[in-house]
C-alpha cells in the first residue's frame, strides 16, 4: 500500500479554504510540496508559512507532486486547470492522483476523470460539507467518488481532515450528492430569512423566536449557524451568497434535466441571484436576510 505520508501533495487553489487544507496536512505531518492560485501573490504568501513552492505553471505543480488536491471556484475554472492544451495539470499526470473538493457540475467532474485517467493519472472526487473552521481543524465532512482504489491509497491522509467521510461511489456521484445538500441547505437559509423578516415586520421579539423556532418543528441546522447572524446582521463569510448562487443553479439544472419540478429550489436560486445583483454577494450566505427585512431591503429593489 502507498505510504501516504511520505508522499509530496500539492494544492492548486487555496483560497480559505484551500490554504487551511494545506495547513492541516501540514500540521500533521505530510509534506505539501507545492500551492498554486491564480492570485500569485496569495500562493507566495502560503508557500512561505508552510514550506513549499509556489511555481506559476500548473504543470509544476503535478511535477512537483505525487498526490494534487485542487480548490477551485467553478466549472470554468475546473476546465482550466485541466486544459488538454498548453499549461494544464494533466501533463506528466501518470502515476499521480488528483483529488478535486471543488463544488462543480457533476457532468464536469465525469469529464475530468475521463482526461486524468487518459493521461495515466487516478482522479476522486472529495467534496465538503463544511465551512473553514473545519478545514483548519481536520473536521470536514467528505462525500467521496470516483476510482475506488485511488480512494482507499490516500483514504488516511482524508481521514486526517475530516470528522467523517463518506463513499459514495463512481464519477460525478458525489458531486451530485453535494448539489442535494447544498440544495437543501440554500432553502432553509432562505425559508428563515424570509421568517425572520416577517417575525420583525409583526414586531415579535427575534431572540425569543429563535428560542421557538428551536423546540419546534421549525428548527434546523441553519438556524444553529445562521439565525443569530441574520438577527445582528453580521454576516462575515464562511460560505458567500455568490457561491449559494451558483450551488442553487447547479442543482437546479440537475432537476431540470432529470426532469424534476423543483419550485422551490427555483424560488430559492432566485433569491441568491438577487442577493448577487443587489451587490451583496460576498456576504455569507445568511445576508439573504438583507433582502426579507423590511429595513434593510436594497434600494434597487421594489417593496413588492
Amino acid at each position: 500500500m502507498l505510504d501516504v505520508m511520505s508522499e509530496k501533495i500539492g494544492f492548486v487553489g487555496v483560497g480559505r479554504m484551500g490554504a487551511n487544507m494545506a495547513r492541516r496536512l501540514k500540521d500533521v505531518g505530510y509534506t505539501v510540496s507545492a500551492v498554486f492560485d491564480v492570485d500569485h501573490a496569495r500562493a507566495r504568501e502560503l508557500a512561505g508559512e508552510i514550506g513549499a513552492i509556489a511555481p506559476e505553471k500548473l504543470a509544476a505543480v503535478t511535477a512537483a507532486s505525487d498526490i494534487i488536491i485542487t480548490v477551485v471556484t467553478d466549472d470554468a475554472a475546473m476546465h482550466g486547470i485541466y486544459a488538454t492544451s498548453g499549461d494544464s495539470l494533466l501533463t506528466g499526470a501518470k502515476g499521480k492522483i488528483f483529488i478535486n473538493a471543488a463544488t462543480v457540475t457533476p457532468s464536469v467532474h465525469v469529464a475530468v476523470d475521463k482526461l486524468i485517467a487518459a493521461a495515466g493519472g487516478a482522479a476522486i472526487e472529495a467534496c465538503m460539507a463544511s465551512s473553514i473552521p473545519q478545514a483548519r481543524n481536520g473536521e470536514l465532512y467528505l462525500m467521496c467518488a470516483g476510482d475506488e482504489g485511488a480512494y482507499g491509497r490516500v483514504k488516511p491522509m482524508l481521514e486526517k481532515m475530516s470528522s467523517s467521510m463518506r463513499w459514495i461511489g463512481g464519477p460525478g456521484k458525489a458531486a451530485q450528492v453535494k448539489a442535494l445538500v447544498n440544495m437543501l441547505m440554500n432553502i432553509n437559509t432562505a425559508g428563515l430569512a424570509e421568517a425572520l423578516g416577517l417575525g420583525d415586520a409583526l414586531g415579535l421579539d427575534l431572540t425569543m423566536l429563535r428560542e421557538v423556532f428551536s423546540q419546534t418543528g421549525a428548527n434546523s441546522r441553519v438556524l444553529a449557524t445562521d439565525g443569530e447572524d441574520m438577527q445582528n446582521r453580521e454576516h462575515e463569510t464562511y460560505f458567500s451568497g455568490a457561491h449559494a448562487a451558483k450551488d442553487s443553479g447547479i442543482a437546479f439544472e440537475l432537476g431540470h434535466s432529470a426532469g424534476v419540478i423543483m419550485p422551490l429550489a427555483a424560488a430559492t436560486k432566485s433569491q441568491y441571484d438577487l442577493m448577487v445583483e443587489s451587490g451583496l454577494g460576498d456576504l455569507d450566505k445568511s445576508g439573504i436576510a438583507e433582502l426579507t427585512f423590511n429595513d434593510r431591503r436594497p434600494s434597487n429593489l421594489s417593496d413588492g
